[in-house]
């Protein structure tokens, strides 16, 4: 019986969540051959405080890459700065 974890960041909604079940079941239906009833999906949700990479929450991560994008996009002066 193959049991599978997600993590997945707070907001999406439960047709989405059903879908991606539904997608990692046939997966591993398909993969494995194993029979669909023997699969256990668990789903937890993170808030963007709650989850981190690089030692940044996902709240900090994105704000810090927007601002990069943000410096990636702003025009040059005369002098190339």
């Amino acid at each position: 019986m193959p049991i599978l974890e997600m993590h997945l960041m707070k907001g999406r909604t439960e047709e989405q969540k059903c879908n991606a079940a539904k997608a990692v079941t046939e997966a591993l239906v398909s993969s494995l051959g194993v029979k669909r009833e023997s699969v256990r999906i668990l789903i937890t949700e993170h808030g963007e405080h709650d989850f981190f990479v690089s030692g940044m929450t996902m709240k900090e991560r994105s704000q810090a890459q927007l601002s990069a994008q943000q410096s990636a996009q702003q025009p040059l002066n005369a002098e190339g700065k």
